[in-house]
């Protein structure tokens, strides 16, 4: 059992979420930690952290990381070709 102070604002929105979507306080409440735990708790793989930064600032080409050797080739012999 738990008992919470809201501020009267906080408290005034929980009662219009309740008459809005025809549930109880407790329903509404439940959900909200609910959805907390999900985003806050759970452990996130290192690519779930940070999957929406993959390839953001990416300029030029995109497969720098299938093709280096072939552009290490390249520039080895452009280097000691002459």
């Amino acid at each position: 059992m738990i008992t919470i102070r809201l501020p009267d604002e906080m408290e005034n929105q929980l009662l219009l979420a309740t008459e809005i979507e025809q549930k109880t306080k407790t329903e509404i409440v439940k959900a909200a930690l609910a959805e907390y735990f999900e985003r806050h708790l759970q452990e996130k793989s290192a690519y779930e952290l940070g999957r929406d930064l993959f390839g953001k600032y990416c300029s030029g080409e995109r497969d720098l990381s299938t093709t280096y050797k072939k552009r290490l080739k390249k520039k080895l012999d452009e280097k000691y070709s002459h």
